[in-house]
């Protein structure tokens, strides 16, 4: 698994997580906890983890940009910057969090206990392909401002 460490774009692993749920969903339909698309939990619940997923992934960014560092996943050793101030201040990867929720919500849409699996997934192939390596080179680079930083920031929330 090493060789796909930094090389798979983060969406596409949400997304491939997310056409996962859709089709848990379908086929077993003895996990449905209410119909699909279902007023008012259904959207509700859809619509408001997905728009704080935003929200969090887009004041992540802003951070990144204001610090005038790199945000891009494939590159971590470009960052010139550690960001620990606004969101990071309480989440270590707000923008892989914010896709999280995105994703939760997706399954609070589908309405099915088995599309639980995609989130789940989502998070051990976040940690294991993008977040681990990242952090490794982060720490290399930042070596006693990142120990400090991970001591007092959770990794997710």
């Amino acid at each position: 698994m090493r060789c796909l460490e930094l090389r798979v774009p983060p969406p596409l692993i949400d997304a491939a997580c997310a056409a996962l749920m859709w089709w848990l969903a379908d086929a077993l339909p003895a996990f449905g906890l209410w119909p699909r698309g279902a007023w008012p939990f259904g959207w509700g619940a859809a619509l408001g983890l997905a728009l704080t997923g935003f929200i969090l992934a887009a004041a992540g960014m802003r951070e990144i940009h204001r610090a005038r560092t790199t945000g891009n996943p494939f590159a971590p050793q470009r960052a010139s910057a550690l960001v620990t101030v606004g969101v990071y201040r309480y989440t270590r990867n707000p923008m892989y969090l914010g896709m999280l929720l995105a994703l939760l919500g997706w399954a609070a849409y589908l309405g099915n206990a088995a599309a639980l699996l995609g989130p789940l997934l989502s998070v051990l192939l976040l940690n294991r392909l993008q977040i681990g390596p990242e952090e490794r080179i982060l720490r290399e680079r930042f070596t006693e401002g990142y120990a400090r930083y991970a001591a007092q920031v959770r990794r997710w929330v």
